[in-house]
């Protein structure tokens, strides 16, 4: 079996740490939707007011892939209350993401050195973050994959990383 480079997802507590080091309405727009939503760096960067369905609370995502070539995938991203808020104060003003995706990774690297968080943090990571986040919430692998626009579920069950620490807490609660 080939070698699979094993993400380290933030703890809750680092992930907290995050949010805190965020000195701009617009560093927590971007460590908020990453961590709340699990969209990709692209999809971020790519956000317009068109792809927010504000009654429905959610985001339509045109996402990589699908069978037909770039950017074909669309599936439909929950959004948190506090994402909304970001979103509806920050479209307000401006009518599109005003970042690229290399000056994304560049903020999030520098908010995690000022959180003093020794993992290595990238957008990513705050995807993966958010995929096992959801999982130790118990919400469903399937959905989880829905979200996150797996079009397998062995691409989602990367995400079931869940230490013994977690199954022991698990089968205690649950037997």
């Amino acid at each position: 079996m080939a070698y699979q480079f094993k993400r380290e997802p933030l703890t809750p507590v680092e992930a907290d740490k995050l949010y805190q080091a965020c000195n701009s309405v617009q560093e927590k727009l971007i460590i908020w939707i990453l961590l709340d939503t699990g969209l990709r760096v692209s999809e971020l960067c790519s956000l317009t007011p068109q792809n927010i369905l504000w009654q429905q609370k959610s985001i339509r995502i045109s996402g990589k892939g699908g069978p037909y070539g770039k950017q074909t995938k669309k599936r439909v991203v929950p959004m948190s209350n506090r994402v909304q808020s970001l979103l509806e104060h920050y479209f307000a003003i401006t009518d599109k993401f005003p970042i690229g995706p290399r000056q994304v990774q560049k903020i999030v690297k520098e908010i995690a050195n000022r959180a003093q968080i020794s993992k290595t943090v990238t957008p990513h990571i705050l995807r993966h973050t958010f995929a096992t986040l959801a999982l130790q919430k118990n919400i469903s692998l399937a959905s989880v994959q829905k979200i996150l626009g797996h079009d397998r579920l062995a691409t989602t069950s990367i995400y079931l990383n869940f230490t013994d620490e977690h199954v022991v807490d698990e089968f205690t609660r649950k037997w």
